[in-house]
């Protein structure tokens, strides 16, 4: 019986150690905590707990890609949008997410949400839909600056859609062409308005120089006869018709 119950014993025993014996990955750390105190990380590779003595948990060092929900969003200029994102974080202190925040992903998750809300719905539908890499930055600033404390780094955010209502669709494209309507108005004024200044600059110059003129008038005069369709009427200076007349008497 004696050589039963230390066989029971030892075997107790190498169960005992081998229970504590951990091997941990590259991108894996310990948090172990001794009689329910923090001790200390340890890790990666083979690392030893007293069994009884010793817990740790496990963390994962790898960047979490955590999708965010869709969110329903008023925008400042009370449009209703659904937005939905992606975070992507790591963890860089495994003692804070640990002993700070009851789960991390969970809180993190959470946290996304409410801060997509708030800094969208302070910006107008057009921002939303022009300057998504400004508001992404804008998040992600917000989500690191608040997890650092749970040892989470924000590393981006990135918004992937951004849903609207099919009657407000209709509403931005007839808001797109009446901005092209009226972008095409202002340059045909613009077109306009240079066109009457470069002829008023013409006639300015012409009327200081009466030759000019009297060319111009047959530059044109030239154009016209160039096409046989046309019937010209040529009217003479009235000095001509006295230099006719003039020659006339003499005759």
């Amino acid at each position: 019986m004696f050589g039963l119950g230390f066989s029971g014993i030892a075997l107790v025993l190498l169960v005992l150690l081998a229970s504590s014996f951990r091997i941990l990955r590259e991108y894996e750390r310990a948090v172990v905590f001794m009689l329910g105190r923090f001790w200390k990380v340890k890790g990666p590779g083979l690392i030893l707990l007293i069994p009884g003595v010793q817990q740790m948990v496990r963390i994962d060092l790898r960047v979490v890609v955590l999708d965010v929900p869709t969110q329903d969003v008023i925008s400042r200029d009370n449009v209703s949008v659904k937005v939905n994102a992606v975070v992507y974080l790591r963890v860089i202190d495994a003692q804070k997410a640990v002993i700070e925040v009851e789960n991390f992903l969970n809180a993190t998750s959470q946290l996304a949400q409410t801060t997509l809300r708030s800094v969208l719905g302070k910006h107008e539908l057009d921002e939303m839909l022009a300057e998504r890499e400004r508001l992404n930055m804008d998040i992600q600033q917000v989500l690191d600056t608040q997890t650092d404390a749970w040892g989470i780094k924000v590393a981006n955010v990135e918004i992937k859609h951004v849903d609207i209502d099919e009657s407000m669709v209709r509403a931005i494209a007839r808001q797109a062409e009446a901005e092209r309507e009226r972008r095409a108005k202002v340059i045909h004024a613009e077109g306009e308005l240079q066109a009457s200044e470069t002829l008023l600059q013409a006639a300015q110059m012409l009327a200081q120089q009466p030759e000019a003129m009297q060319l111009r008038y047959l530059q044109t005069l030239s154009g016209l006869a160039g096409d046989k369709s046309h019937t010209i009427v040529f009217p003479m200076p009235g000095n001509f018709m006295d230099l006719l007349s003039h020659r006339g008497n003499k005759a």
